[in-house]
């Protein structure tokens, strides 16, 4: 009996006569086009991590050219990572100048310390108040690999679990507003949260434990929709950390004005 037409259009054969596979075109453009998509996603992974880890120092400039050839994909899939990268605020790009990543200069940290105190309490104080239960879970999946880290003296891993950790806080709230700023603001907390997850002194590792209880706590004021305990406990998660992130930008105080909310709370 003769194989079907749409059989056949598979196969061929060779000089020996042995058959042999013959793909459509279009199949090998979708699966060429499939490779290319894990490619590009994985070169905007890759350069998210490097950039919170700061393996890619803030104001570093970034080559087309290497990051191609680093990464196995052409210019125009690269250009569409570094449109999105610059969208949500790793890196800047300038016309003439190409991309850099996104500093983190003396205004730059100005601006930091005086929103985001804000935007967290008011971040977990939404939180506390719509989270679901998938979210929740996924909150403790993340507390316990942050926990593990930090633990363990994995620097850059505790930092990006702490990343993930309040992206999800973020997502909880369900304010797309806030959750805007909320992610800004998370790149360069994430960046100099490297000082506080590599402590020098006995004192300083205590604060990295206290922080892995007050994500427990904050984990528990959420599952019992507990909004104003939710807020406080933000407020204070933000005052633990706040010293040691300012070291990151320089040794002597910063020349602005980083003060405690816990005093403040009228302004949130």
């Amino acid at each position: 009996m003769p194989l079907p037409a749409s059989i056949l259009g598979c196969f061929g054969f060779d000089s020996t006569g042995r058959i042999h596979v013959v793909y459509p075109r279009e199949t090998l453009i979708r699966a060429s086009g499939a490779v290319s998509s894990n490619k590009k996603h994985s070169c905007l992974r890759s350069l998210r991590e490097r950039i919170l880890s700061t393996e890619l120092e803030p104001g570093t400039d970034l080559d087309e050219a290497s990051l191609c050839d680093a990464y196995g994909i052409s210019r125009t899939p690269l250009r569409e990572v570094l449109q999105r990268l610059s969208g949500d605020g790793y890196i800047v790009l300038e016309d003439n100048r190409g991309a850099k990543v996104a500093s983190m200069d003396v205004a730059v940290m100005r601006t930091f310390f005086q929103t985001a105190p804000l935007i967290y309490a008011n971040i977990s104080r939404l939180a506390a108040e719509n989270w679901r239960t998938q979210q929740l879970d996924a909150l403790k999946d993340t507390q316990r690999a942050f926990a593990a880290a930090a633990k363990n003296g994995s620097a850059s891993e505790a930092a990006l679990s702490n990343h993930r950790f309040h992206g999800l806080i973020g997502d909880m709230a369900q304010n797309a507003y806030l959750v805007a700023s909320l992610n800004r603001l998370l790149i360069d907390h994430t960046r100099m949260s490297q000082t506080f997850y590599r402590p020098t002194s006995a004192a300083e590792t205590s604060l990295v434990h206290q922080a892995i209880d007050q994500h427990d706590a904050m984990i528990a004021a959420f599952e019992s929709r507990e909004a104003s305990l939710s807020l406080d406990l933000a407020l204070k998660h933000w005052d633990l950390s706040r010293d040691q992130l300012e070291r990151f930008v320089r040794p002597d105080p910063l020349p602005v004005d980083v003060y405690s909310l816990e005093a403040k709370r009228h302004a949130v």
